[in-house]
């Protein structure tokens, strides 16, 4: 996905003769948006639920959604080598 996500952002961005980069906030929108929507309203309902999805969830969705992707991606990838590999 993070792949995806870093040629998608460099098409657009040749494109447009300008850096484009899709936050995580637009490529959730596009994967399943009535999800997106129904974390808002969950998060809306109560009021310190409401602080973590206003200062902590939202600033998140705009960041650059191969970069949040993709560090979890590579923790996993590392994890998952064996030891003799590794070195």
């Amino acid at each position: 996905m993070t792949l995806i996500l870093l040629i998608m952002d460099g098409t657009k961005s040749l494109a447009a003769s300008n850096v484009v980069i899709t936050g995580l906030g637009d490529v959730w929108i596009l994967v399943h948006e009535s999800s997106l929507i129904w974390l808002g309203q969950v998060f809306g309902q109560n009021g310190y639920l409401e602080i973590i999805w206003r200062y902590a969830i939202v600033p998140v969705l705009g960041w650059p959604g191969w970069a949040v992707l993709g560090l979890p991606g590579l923790v996993l990838v590392f994890h998952g080598q064996s030891k003799a590999r590794r070195r």
